[in-house]
């Protein structure tokens, strides 16, 4: 018995989309008889191919339940319990995770500010200091996400900038990729071109805001940086006894190019949705819309107008900045209807 409307979609969140069908389609596979529990199944010994076959013969997968446990688990395994991560101050660890970085790893964030989300070498070296320092929490890794929670993106030139300056320093880079299905569709260009060849030593492999029922992975591309992770999953509540099933979920976004088919579609609703609002008046982009979020600035009373017809979150309101996000299942004419909603209230 459904309890909702299946037709209904907002501009809320990629997390508000139900599994796609593929998916849902893969887990039935994946069911019926017994496999063994914990990642000794056929699933997950094949996902470990695909990886490396997309991301280098040295990468090693690890799948967990949620982006927050794999980003949290990711960067417990790079530095020791005095080690500090230089960030985004929009970064997801640091403004959506409830403290878990620090409160579970025990870690400290030195965040920088930064008006798109991304961060360069030079914005590294403001929090890049200290070493040796008993009174300082040690920079020991550099994290980005890709895509930034401000929906911009990084090109594997600016990449390969932020990790050849890290690595100079003693630093390891991280990258959260919540979204990287969305930033490989966007750049055009395998995973290994903005990951191991650009020099990312570990992986938050999104999958969740791609379609999945909820299945993320951390991937790591070079063994040296991360130690633990056989007994971290565990420790930190995030290795899933059924793991078949999370790990038939990732191989199904590599399959036939699912994962970039759904993240292309998403990334083609958000500008769809951009180019049919530049002319409204009193409305305004803060961001650009580089895959598929769409940050505009509007009157807030206005907003909530809109909001009383589709659902989306303020980002900012005492900017007026609004966040609006297309799915794997946007359809053209949501975006259009969504589009016209804007442009009546604001034109009245």
């Amino acid at each position: 018995m459904s309890l909702h409307d299946a037709e209904s979609r907002t501009f809320a969140s990629d997390n508000y989309a139900g599994v796609h069908p593929e998916v849902l389609a893969a887990l039935a596979a994946a069911n019926g008889g017994h496999q063994v529990a914990y990642g000794g199944d056929v699933y997950t010994a094949r996902l470990q191919q695909v990886v490396r076959e997309h991301f280098g013969e040295s990468a090693e997968t690890f799948p967990v339940f949620n982006g927050t446990g794999a980003n949290v688990v990711a960067l417990t395994s790079m530095m020791p319990r005095w080690g500090a991560v230089i960030a985004a101050d929009t970064a997801h660890i640091n403004t959506d995770e409830a403290g878990a970085p620090e409160r579970v790893s025990g870690l400290k964030l030195l965040t920088v500010p930064t008006p798109d989300g991304k961060l360069t070498p030079d914005l590294v070296a403001t929090e890049a200091w200290g070493w040796g320092d008993e009174h300082r929490a040690q920079p020991l890794a550099v994290s980005i996400t890709q895509t930034t929670e401000l929906g911009t993106l990084y090109s594997p030139t600016e990449v390969r900038a932020i990790a050849d300056y890290a690595h100079d320093n003693g630093m390891a880079v991280h990258m959260d990729g919540a979204r990287i299905w969305n930033a490989a569709a966007a750049l055009g260009v395998d995973f290994r071109a903005f990951t191991a060849d650009a020099g990312v030593d570990v992986l938050s492999f999104g999958g969740t805001k791609n379609g999945l029922l909820g299945a993320e992975a951390i991937v790591v591309l070079d063994p040296a940086r991360a130690t633990g992770l056989t007994y971290l999953r565990k420790l930190s509540m995030q290795l899933t006894s059924k793991m078949r099933f999370a790990s038939a979920q990732l191989l199904a976004l590599f399959d036939d190019d699912l994962g970039i088919r759904s993240a292309a579609h998403a990334n083609a609703m958000a500008a769809r949705l951009r180019a049919a609002i530049e002319d409204v008046p009193g409305l305004s982009f803060s961001q650009s819309t580089d895959a598929n979020a769409v940050f505009a600035v509007l009157d807030n009373a206005a907003a909530d107008r809109i909001r009383e017809r589709y659902r989306f979150y303020d980002w900012d309101r005492a900017a007026g900045q609004v966040r609006w996000m297309c799915a794997f299942d946007t359809t053209e004419a949501d975006v259009d209807a969504f589009a016209a909603a804007i442009r009546e209230e604001l034109e009245r």
